[in-house]
């Protein structure tokens, strides 16, 4: 049987982060994705690629839950933008409801490119109600500094006390994206359980054209941790992933460039077929 994967998030109307994301990156892992949409982001290049969250009515959100949710549960879930208290709330209802494992929690807290956090409040709602429930959550640096109190980390010591700071808030792991803010000279990605530490390292790329990585990455701890993958294995396999479609990011407008999704699965049968 396929593997059935969900992801409640909002949409990119650029197809690179989000859901469009989210179902590619299951699709390329060879699982069958649903998805429960709740925003759309929209992306104005007559404004300087300015953004626009649009929130999706929470009556609606619950409605495509109530769809997906028609066949039982589901082998894993991951959630990112969320756009209303509400919507946390039913999410949570339905993961409760259906007695959900194998849930990734995305703490999406702005838009790449952007600065403002998405509805302060919504934040606090997320880690209220569904950290707790998360078989892992894989906030970037910003998000981890804002979830552990601990404002800008800049160093690996200063991201094992915020992963120790997040785990209190509920999740099982915790993986902290390090990516260049760290300015180092590798992609240093650290998982922690509550009890050991593992750091995750990776050539880091000199390039723009990495929008939806975070999503990607999410997705792809959801799908390993639906195939059977323990936890730290589904990290492991998610950085790989990602980089390769890091390295092989395609250029899609003048603003912006995507990861390549099908990179990975590229690589991997050129290198089988030899």
């Amino acid at each position: 049987m396929i593997k059935k994967v969900l992801t409640v998030a909002g949409s990119d109307s650029s197809g690179g982060a989000g859901i469009q994301a989210d179902l590619k990156t299951f699709e390329e892992y060879g699982t069958f994705g649903f998805s429960a949409l709740t925003s759309i982001v929209t992306m104005d290049p007559d404004e300087g690629w300015s953004h626009l969250v649009t929130p999706i009515a929470a009556e609606l959100v619950e409605k495509q839950l109530k769809t997906i949710f028609a066949g039982g549960a589901l082998d894993a879930m991951k959630t990112g933008m969320l756009g209303t208290i509400e919507a946390i709330e039913i999410t949570r209802a339905y993961i409760d409801k259906f007695a959900m494992n194998n849930i990734v929690i995305d703490p999406v807290m702005a838009c790449k490119g952007t600065s403002e956090l998405l509805q302060p409040e919504n934040v606090a709602a997320m880690t209220r109600l569904l950290l707790s429930k998360a078989t892992i959550t894989t906030p970037n640096l910003v998000e981890a500094g804002i979830l552990s109190g601990l404002g800008d980390l800049t160093s690996v010591n200063q991201m094992k006390e915020a992963a120790k700071k997040i785990i209190d808030l509920g999740p099982k792991n915790v993986v902290i994206k390090g990516g260049h803010r760290l300015k180092v000279d590798k992609a240093i990605d650290l998982f922690y359980d509550g009890n050991k530490f593992t750091i995750f390292e990776d050539e880091l790329f000199s390039t723009d054209y990495n929008h939806g990585a975070g999503c990607t990455f999410a997705a792809a701890v959801t799908a390993g941790l639906a195939k059977g993958y323990s936890v730290v294995e589904a990290v492991a396999l998610a950085k790989q992933f990602v980089s390769a479609a890091i390295k092989n990011g395609q250029k899609i407008n003048p603003f912006l460039g995507h990861v390549w999704h099908g990179a990975y699965n590229q690589a991997e049968s050129r290198m089988n077929n030899k």
